[in-house]
Parts: C-alpha cells; structure tokens; sequence
C-alpha cells in the first residue's frame, strides 16, 4: 500500500504574511480524485496542480490557495475509489472561493487545473471576465502539448491521456515515491474515444491507463514542469493587462 499524506505541502502562510505581501494575482490549484492506473495515485491531478502552482507561486512571488482535490471525474466512475462532485458544485465552490478572494484584495485569479475533465471551469472563467473580475484557466491544452515538446516526451496530449508518459514523469521528478514499480509495464493505447463522455472510459482502457507510462523519467517530468512554469508569463500578463 502507498500511502504519502504528506505529498505536497500545504501553504503555511499567515493573515499578516498575506497583508505584508499586498493585492495581487492567486493562484487555485484544482485537481481530482480519480483512478490514475495500477501506478499512480488516485490524488494524482491534485498532486500535479498543486506542485505546479507551488513552482509557479515561487518564481513569480505570487501567493497560491490549498487545492480543490474533488472535481469532474464520472468517466473514471467504474474503477474504486474515484470521488466526484458534479459540474454545478465545482463551478459553485470556484465560483464562491473567487468572490471571497476579490474581496479580500487580489487582482486576479488563476486555477490551475490538473485535470482535463474539467470542462466547467473554461466557462465559469469566461463568465467571470465578461463581469470584468480577472480570472485565467492553466495551463491550457497547448501548453500541456508544448510542455511535452520540451521535456521530449514521445507521446502526444491526445495518445497520452491519463496515467501515462507525462503524468508518471512529472511525478518521477516531483514525487517518486508516489509511483509503483509497475510503471514499466502498465502501457495502453486506445486509439478513437469518441463516446467516451457516453460510456465512460472503461469502454476503451480495462486498467484506466491511456498512454505509455513506460516512457517516463524524473529528467521528462521535471523539463515539462520547467516548460510550463515558463508558459505562465504569458497568462500573468494578460491578466495584469487587462
């Protein structure tokens, strides 16, 4: 059994460190609660976020939120274990978290999502900005496709969906004692899922693993990491700008 409670840390920061700092961008990381294959943990996407947006809170001084560990996860329902809220409460509690923090003077927020079956959160921050607050989804497909290019990762977002080459690698690098031995030989490839939000992805993956997990490396994870806190700039100054 792998059992690591203690796999990020939390923010310890007081009231008076958040007034020393001032108003400014937050980060939210949000992840899921899901089956991540025979060698990864369920909390994976929460790990990942929140590793992420600690990496991204220290090379740009900004401050960043506990996670959101519950989120989006009914395709991964037939596998123990997975825990989802539905669409409304996740749009709902973001929604809520982002009032409060405006409230208390930041400038903007930005959730940066582990996870990909989110799809609520693209329309909860394109509402929140057509109200004029400032919000920012991360990082977006692109970056996550770009990542892979300079970490050298051989798959691609779409053949590597869940559990594979990228996932395993970013937490080889951040986390290793989180990822069972079993990585090496855990690989599945499915091809065309187009009815997956029908039949949920047990219909194409028996182990819940799309991808190549088999690929991955600490050196692999830790590049994408370095990629996508490089891809931040970019979302920080559309935000300041706007």
């Amino acid at each position: 059994m792998r059992y690591a409670p203690t796999a990020f840390a939390l923010p310890t920061e007081t009231t008076s460190d958040v007034r020393a700092r001032g108003a400014g961008l937050t980060l939210l990381p949000i992840g899921s609660h899901e089956q991540h294959g025979p060698h990864l943990p369920l909390a994976t996407d929460t790990v990942i976020a929140a590793t992420l947006a600690a990496e991204i809170a220290e090379a740009h001084g900004l401050r960043v939120l506990p996670p959101v560990a519950f989120s989006c996860s009914q395709e991964h329902a037939a596998w123990p274990g997975t825990v989802s809220v539905s669409a409304a409460t996740l749009y709902a509690l973001v929604r809520d978290i982002a009032e409060s923090v405006r409230a208390s003077g930041a400038t903007g927020l930005v959730l940066v999502n582990g996870h990909g079956g989110n799809y609520v959160l693209g329309n909860l921050v394109q509402e929140v900005n057509r109200l004029g607050h400032r919000m920012a989804l991360f990082p977006a497909f692109e970056d996550w496709a770009d990542a892979r290019t300079s970490a050298g990762v051989l798959t691609t977002n779409d053949a590597d969906m869940h559990a594979g080459e990228l996932e395993t690698s970013i937490l080889l690098h951040a986390h290793p004692h989180l990822v069972g031995e079993d990585y090496t030989s855990a690989d599945h490839l499915t091809g065309d899922r187009r009815h997956m939000l029908t039949l949920g992805l047990e219909a194409y993956t028996p182990s819940g693993v799309v991808g190549r997990p088999s690929l991955a490396t600490a050196e692999k994870g830790e590049a994408a990491l370095s990629a996508l806190v490089r891809a931040f700039e970019t979302y920080r100054r559309a935000l300041e700008d706007s």
